[in-house]
C-alpha cells in the first residue's frame, strides 16, 4: 500500500501506552459502536497486540483485515461482521489459578506451563521452567508441544492464554487449562534470562 492511498477507516481507537488485555477490552466495546462493514483503526503499541487482535477476530468472527506498523505504532484494521456472520463469543472453559498450579508444581506434577506473552515479557520474569511460545507464534509451533501432556497456558492477566487455550483445543490437544490471573497472580518461582 502506498503513502497516498490511505485506508478508510470509520473509527479510529487510541491504545497507544496499554498492556493487555486493554486494546482487546477497548476494541470490543469501540467494536459495538459501528455498523456492520465499518473499518476500526486500532492504534496500539504493545508488540503483542498483533496476536492478540487476529486471535479475538478469529473467535468472534469479525474481519481482521491487517496491521501497519508506522514509527513503532501497530495500526491494526478490523471489519465489523454482520450479524449473521459472528460467532458468539466464549471463554476456555478449563481453567487453573495461579496459586493451584503452584501446589501442583511444587507436588512434582509433569505440568507443561505454556508462557505465550511476547518474548521481553518472557526474558524479564516466568515461571521457573516455563516454555516460550508467543500466541502470534504458536499455530506453527505445535509440535514443540506434547498433545498427550498436562498443559497450563499463561500469559500476564489470563486474556492473551484464553485465545492461546482455544486454539490448541482446535488443534487436539485436550488436557489444557488457561491460568488465571496469569503472572499477575503468580507468586511461586520465577526465572529470568
Amino acid at each position: 500500500m502506498t503513502a497516498h492511498e490511505p485506508i478508510q477507516v470509520d473509527l479510529t481507537l487510541d491504545c497507544k501506552g496499554l498492556a493487555c488485555p486493554m486494546p482487546i477490552v477497548k476494541t470490543k466495546r469501540a467494536i459495538e459502536t459501528v455498523q456492520s462493514g465499518q473499518v476500526v483503526e486500532i492504534q496500539a503499541t504493545d508488540k503483542g497486540s498483533l496476536a492478540d487482535i487476529q486471535g479475538w477476530a478469529r473467535t468472534t468472527g469479525h474481519q481482521y483485515l491487517g496491521t501497519i506498523e508506522e514509527n513503532a505504532v501497530l495500526k491494526h484494521y478490523v471489519r465489523k461482521s454482520s450479524p449473521n456472520e459472528l460467532k458468539p463469543e466464549s471463554t476456555y472453559a478449563n481453567t487453573m489459578s495461579a496459586d493451584e498450579l503452584q501446589v501442583r508444581l511444587a507436588g512434582g506434577e509433569a505440568i507443561i506451563v505454556l508462557d505465550v506473552r511476547e518474548p521481553a515479557e518472557y526474558a524479564f520474569q516466568h515461571v521457573a521452567g516455563a516454555i516460550s511460545i508467543p500466541l502470534g507464534q504458536l499455530e506453527n509451533r505445535f509440535g514443540e508441544l506434547a498433545s498427550d501432556k498436562v498443559i497450563a497456558v499463561i500469559c500476564r492477566t489470563g486474556t492473551r492464554s484464553d485465545l492461546a487455550c482455544q486454539l490448541l483445543q482446535d488443534k487436539g490437544f485436550e488436557h489444557v487449562a488457561n491460568v488465571i490471573p496469569g503472572m499477575a497472580g503468580w507468586n511461586g518461582p520465577t526465572e529470568q534470562l
